[in-house]
């Protein structure tokens, strides 16, 4: 996102117009660089679709009830989902 962007901050400083398809050749470098980074940020984009929103989507084990050592607070002692009324009688905290 930093490379793509933050370079177009000193493209306008130095002159270059917004929205024009030919630019003059002084701006090449920083469109080069511009470029690069949103090729990848679009890169990092797919990798975030297959890498976290389709394992999502699929679904995969579900946690245990416990899942690690030294849960002791009352939100373990539950099942999750919780129910609607989860305690008939307010619980004893220790």
């Amino acid at each position: 996102f930093n490379i793509t962007f933050f370079p177009m901050h000193f493209l306008g400083l130095a002159g270059m117009p917004r929205r024009y398809a030919d630019y003059a050749v002084q701006f090449t470098d920083f469109n080069m660089i511009v470029s690069i980074g949103a090729f990848g940020f679009g890169f990092s984009q797919v990798y975030f679709l297959f890498a976290v929103v389709l394992p999502t989507i699929r679904g995969g084990a579900k946690a245990p009830a416990k899942p690690w050592e030294g849960a002791e607070g009352l939100e373990w002692t539950v099942p999750s989902p919780a129910p609607f009324h989860t305690f008939e009688h307010p619980p004893l905290v220790k």
